[in-house]
């Protein structure tokens, strides 16, 4: 699959968002959990280059964060402790009010980019201006989607977005080679 091309296809909706928000089960991580112990509780794994995706648009200057029914020590390990979001509602399955303390940030929904993948995504996904989830998610949610994604929650599926994402905005990591210059992704993209 071409993300470029993909990335044409949704510029107009793309173009606008300033906030990108994410379910954890099933979006972030492939929706495993583990009882660990009681002081850390439920456990997830997540993908190493989805936090990294995320890192790179807060570094872009993007609002990045997650809503999730989930709340365990682990959770709050890793997306706030680790990654250092810009948001973390944590704990409730209405995530409705979590997604209203969004916009009070000073964003309208039209600038959300929501990804979700259960019945109680719906809502978010029907009032962002981008919804997307994975290919696991039941029909009634896709339908409410503008993208599914090819890759599974926890395998990359929010890295494919912000993939997509990051070619709409001309967003690249700034990685230097050994003379200390900057390496030209750009260099790469289709014209």
């Amino acid at each position: 699959m071409d993300l470029f091309t993909k990335a044409q296809d949704f510029k107009d909706k793309l173009k606008d968002i300033k906030v990108l928000a994410f379910d954890i089960d099933g979006v972030l991580t492939p929706g495993h959990v583990w009882y660990q112990d009681d002081e850390m509780g439920f456990n997830r794994s997540s993908h190493t280059s989805d936090g990294y995706a995320l890192k790179l648009l807060m570094r872009a200057g993007f609002k990045v964060g997650v809503i999730s029914g989930g709340a365990s020590k682990g959770v709050q390990e890793r997306f706030v402790n680790n990654l250092k979001l810009d948001f973390a509602f944590l704990g409730d399955e209405d995530k409705r009010v979590a997604f209203k303390k969004v916009l009070d940030l000073g964003f309208e929904p039209h600038e959300v980019l929501f990804m979700g993948d259960e019945f109680f995504d719906v809502p978010l996904l029907k009032a962002a201006g981008f919804a997307v989830t994975t290919p696991h998610a039941s029909h009634e949610i896709k339908m409410f989607c503008d993208y599914v994604t090819q890759r599974e929650g926890g395998h990359g599926a929010a890295r494919e977005m912000i993939d997509i994402f990051r070619y709409v905005h001309g967003i690249v990591p700034e990685v230097l080679d050994f003379d200390d210059k900057p390496i030209d992704f750009k260099s790469s993209w289709p014209k």
